[in-house]
Formats: structure tokens, sequence, C-alpha cells
């Protein structure tokens, strides 16, 4: 490619040869002499041969620090995730003197299907991975080299050529309640809407308020819900604590619910960071940020998941923690999407990960049994 200076030069040229056109002469427009008309259209052809040398060299310039980034981080685009990235970059940054370099990181903004469909209920556009799959292809396909989710986006079965060796330290699992009029969901009058776009939520609502009433196609992001709240669309939400407290948002909590009054969804709170099966660079990198507490409470939560074939159709729930002693505690919760039937269960075992595997898989299990055939569909 030229230099922006070559680009320039060959142009002054080219202007020099048409002089006689540009300079010299008039031409006659409806009876007046029109030469300087003529001279500025010239004037303005070379500034905007230079203003598109000057776009072409900049394009150039960040495709080469776009290729000398050390790390590429693949990320969606919401304020949420951004600030998952960012945190991410800074734990980098921190463990890794190379990284602190300006360009050394980059971030890299994809756009999901999540993202992409926002008229309709998660559980009617399908499936799993409705925030991942995109981030995912691009990991494969080489556009980013690490990618940062929200692990209770992520599905129980990652994509071929990938892996996800490394939790950030979980931030905390609770739900909150945000309301204008009221301080708790028992505080809402009968017939109150609450909003939420998610069928766990709706359904230990439900359950524990049958007199209120949940729309649940309330999606958008963090800044969107809140400010459906403020127009009225509905008359409280449920958010998580995790995220507010990303985007140093906690100033909108009405009230903050125990686990009791509502269990998380699997892996709410915790941070996952996935690259190519091949790549040893990103997993070491990778390892270094890895907290071990949190990777095996959430592989415990997952496998309760995976064992009930859980999809964002089902109202599912876990929570898996280390007690004081040192050992893993589990809840785990089905429900009817109606909040008629909430089945529950516990579990207790050694803090380790074949252990907690195996607690998350029992427990799944025992539920399934309880539950029988079309449960979830009641």
């Amino acid at each position: 490619m030229e230099s922006l200076s070559s680009l320039c030069t060959s142009h002054c040229s080219l202007m020099e040869r048409t002089s006689s056109l540009c300079g010299g002469g008039s031409v006659s427009v409806i009876g007046f002499s029109q030469p300087r008309l003529k001279k500025e259209a010239c004037t303005r052809k070379r500034r905007l041969v230079v203003l598109t040398a000057s776009v072409a060299f900049e394009r150039q310039t960040q495709k080469t620090e776009e290729v000398s980034a050390l790390i590429r981080i693949g990320t969606r685009g919401s304020p949420l995730a951004l600030a998952q990235a960012y945190e991410t970059r800074d734990k980098l940054m921190a463990s890794h003197s190379e990284l602190v370099e300006e360009g050394a990181i980059q971030i890299v903004t994809i756009k999901t299907t999540g993202d992409k469909v926002l008229s309709q209920p998660l559980a009617d556009i399908g499936g799993k991975g409705l925030f991942t799959k995109e981030i995912d292809e691009a990991l494969i396909n080489g556009d980013i080299d690490i990618a940062v989710h929200s692990m209770k986006d992520v599905p129980t079965y990652l994509p071929d050529k990938t892996i996800l060796p490394c939790n950030l330290p979980r931030e905390d699992v609770r739900d909150v309640f945000i309301s204008l009029s009221s301080a708790s969901l028992a505080d809402l009058p009968a017939g109150s809407v609450v909003g939420t776009a998610s069928l766990r939520r709706k359904s230990q609502i439900l359950n524990r308020y049958p007199a209120l009433s949940v729309e649940e196609n309330f999606r958008g992001n963090v800044q969107t819900r809140l400010r459906k709240l403020n127009e009225g669309v509905v008359q409280a939400t449920l958010l998580a604590l995790a995220g507010l407290k990303r985007l140093n948002m906690t100033e909108n909590v009405s009230s903050i619910l125990s686990i009791e009054e509502m269990l998380p969804a699997v892996a709410q709170g915790a941070i996952g960071i996935a690259c190519r099966s091949n790549d040893d660079r990103m997993a070491d990198y990778l390892a270094s940020l890895n907290h071990e507490e949190t990777r095996l409470a959430v592989a415990c939560e997952r496998a309760f998941l995976e064992t009930l074939d859980g999809s964002c159709r089902t109202p599912i729930a876990a929570y898996a923690c280390k007690d004081e002693d040192g050992n893993c505690l589990f809840r785990g919760l089905i429900a009817s999407p109606d909040g008629t039937r909430v089945l529950e269960t516990s579990r207790k075992g050694l803090f380790a990960l074949e252990d907690m595997i195996l607690i998350g898989k029992d427990a799944g299990a025992e539920l399934l049994s309880r539950a029988g055939p079309g449960f979830f569909q009641s």
C-alpha cells in the first residue's frame, strides 16, 4: 500500500498536468465567465484525494494495531458485558507486565442472537447459546483469542475446539428487588406486574406470591429495564445483584432477596473465559486468573443443569458454596412455569471437583425422578 505522502505527491503531479483545464481559460455558464468555479472544483478534488488517502492510511494503521495486539478479547456489547471484559483486561494487565503497554489487549464487541432479537421471550427464540454462539464462532475462526461470558449464559456443552479453563472470583449471587413504590415483593399490591425475562424468577415469584402478575418478555440490558420501570410499564423488576455491582448501579436496589426467597440461576455472578483448545499461550494466561473455588462451585451447578437437560424453557435454580468447615453445600430447585409446583433438594459433601460434579448429577437425577414426565409443561 502507498504511503499517505506518496499518494498526495502523485495526485499533485496529476493536478499540475491538468492545470490548463483548471486554471486557464474560462467557461461560460448562463452568460457569465466562471474560471474561479473551475479552479475551486479542482481544489475540492485535491482535498478529496488527500482525505481518501488519509482514511486509507488510518485504516491500515488500525489494522496493524489490531494484528499487534497480544490478546483480543471477544465480548457482547452491552454495558454489563463490556464491564466484565474490562475487568478481565485489568486482571490480565495486573498479572502480566507485557500486557500493560497500550494496544497489547484489544476489546472486540460481537452482536449475538440474543442481542438482535428483543421482541420475543428468550424461550420462543430458541434454545441454548443465544448470547454466546457468535462469540464462540469468532473464537474458533481466530478473530479473537479469548471469549468473556456470563457463565449463566453458557450452554452445558462447549463448542468443539474450545475450552473454558477460567472463572473469575464470583460476585454476590443474590437477586434484588427494584420498585419505585414498594420495598419488597411482599409489599406489592395484588395484581401488580413484575417484569422479568427469567422463567426461574417468574416461577418462584408466582409460587410465593400468586396474586402478582409477571410480564415475562421484559427484556433488554439493565439500563433498558430500569427505563421501562421508570416509565410505568411494570411496577417492579428483579435483577442480579452481581450485574448492578459491576455497573456501580446498586443505588437502584429496593431490597436484596435472600437465597431462601429466590434461589439464583446456575452460575449466577460468575464470569467464564474461554479459549481455543490448542492455544497453550492463552490457556497459560487464563490459568493465572482462575479462581478455583468459583470454578468448582460452577461445575457443581452446571452438572445439576446438564442432568436436567435445562434450557431457557426450564425453570431451574441452583447454588453451591463452601461452608465454614470447608465442605460443599448445594441447593437445587425445579419448578413448573406457572409456579404451582416447586421441587427442592440439597446436598453436602467434599469441596473437590469430582465429588461436587457427582453431587450436582445426583441432585438432578433425584428431582427428575420426583417430577415425572411432563412436569415442565404443566
